[in-house]
């Protein structure tokens, strides 16, 4: 006989049950913080969720976008519903320095975001869910490679990520440290800003900085005036009420031992954050005019590129309510967060599907991206407890 589907009320979550589970989960989270990979290379990491769930008896398939990893659960129940979770798998190019007992064994390598926390979260909801499958339909655990910058989410993308796994809607979490541990937080709309990267050369002659300076063309001369004038950008064209940032990250020129020497190039680069396509191309536009014009204004010549990176990532409103509905099951949920700066690829995956992305507090603990940072294993507990229930809210219909 089928069963019949439930529809007064959604289960509730066997808080004893998340508990029996925290052990493993525990160490299963120290174990891939001490062996993190950087973006596309997270094949232990990979390994190590497909062999655990595996072993948990979930259907599994690996290598989607390189290291990508999606594990497929059916509820008991008939359903057509299909829903999608996604946490991020890789670290950062950060050496560690929590002198914790489970720190990376590989220096310069560090779980310095919480992407292990994320891993395990989904984890336990994967294995919460089999042991109790009380909805219906299908959910899809994505374990995503390369967040960080190198574009993991398109990668499984373009891999046929959507079209082998359909979702209907897409879910993503994310720790904040300095949030008081388990509080939610997100906004329905623009919540996280599109990231881009740009770089301008300007070029030059060089010569000798003692005897030759009058006979070269120095490019350092309108770097110096770019630098300068770069945040007139943001001060005089970008709207008093909109947001925008531009900022340099690096400059090169020239040799450290010869300092008598004016270089033939000078190389600037940098990031730009916006929240709006208009603003985003603004951006771009006036930087390469910018660069232009204080390249002609010595003699010199200015190469200008700018890469658009992650998009402006979107939450849908439908989904936004549904996901402060699942939230509030075990915590407060700020439902006006504002903006963050900050950008994360979960917003290609966004432009495909509706969903929303949630921000947790991590508690008192280190800023994300320091060599200090520590994911809380007490935050392992609410994951769990926030994606269970999400999945047998949104999965009760036939």
């Amino acid at each position: 006989m089928t069963p019949s589907v439930p529809t007064a009320e959604t289960p509730r979550v066997n808080k004893a049950t998340v508990d029996t589970l925290l052990p493993e989960l525990t160490a299963l989270r120290r174990q891939i913080h001490q062996h993190p990979e950087i973006g596309f290379e997270e094949w232990q990491t990979a390994r190590l969720i497909a062999s655990t769930l595996t072993e948990w008896g979930i259907e599994v398939t690996t290598d989607i976008g390189g290291t990508g990893v999606v594990a497929t659960l059916k509820g008991r129940y008939p359903g057509s519903g299909r829903l999608g979770l996604r946490a991020d798998m890789d670290a950062l190019y950060i050496h560690e320095q929590t002198g914790l007992p489970y720190a990376s064994a590989h220096p310069g390598k560090m779980h310095a975001c919480g992407h292990d926390g994320h891993v395990t979260m989904l984890l336990g909801a994967a294995r919460y869910l089999s042991l109790h499958p009380d909805f219906a339909g299908t959910v899809h655990f994505i374990f995503q490679p390369a967040e960080e910058g190198l574009g993991g989410a398109p990668a499984m993308l373009n891999d046929g990520l959507l079209e082998r796994f359909p979702c209907d809607a897409l879910y993503g979490l994310h720790n904040k440290p300095g949030v008081p541990l388990g509080t939610f937080a997100l906004r329905a709309g623009p919540m996280l800003c599109a990231s881009d990267t740009w770089q301008v050369v300007f070029r030059g002659t060089g010569g000798h900085g003692g005897s030759g300076a009058h006979l070269s063309i120095d490019p350092t001369l309108p770097a110096a005036q770019f630098i300068s004038a770069l945040q007139t950008i943001v001060s005089r064209n970008v709207p008093a009420m909109e947001s925008a940032v531009l900022s340099i990250g690096h400059i090169q020129a020239g040799d450290a031992n010869a300092p008598n020497v004016i270089p033939d190039s000078v190389r600037i680069k940098g990031t730009g954050r916006s929240y709006s396509p208009a603003i985003r191309e603004l951006l771009a536009s006036r930087l390469e005019t910018l660069a232009q014009h204080c390249a002609q204004g010595y003699g010199a010549r200015a190469e200008v590129t700018y890469d658009y990176q992650y998009p402006v990532l979107v939450n849908d409103a439908d989904a936004t309510d549904r996901a402060i509905r699942a939230a509030h099951k075990v915590a407060s949920v700020n439902p006006n967060m504002t903006p963050l700066l900050g950008a994360e690829d979960f917003a290609y995956m966004l432009e495909q599907r509706p969903g929303a992305f949630m921000m947790v507090g991590n508690g008192d603990t280190a800023a994300l991206h320091t060599p200090h940072y520590d994911f809380n294993d007490d935050l392992i507990p609410v994951g769990v407890q926030y994606w269970a229930p999400l999945v047998y809210q949104e999965l009760q219909s036939a």
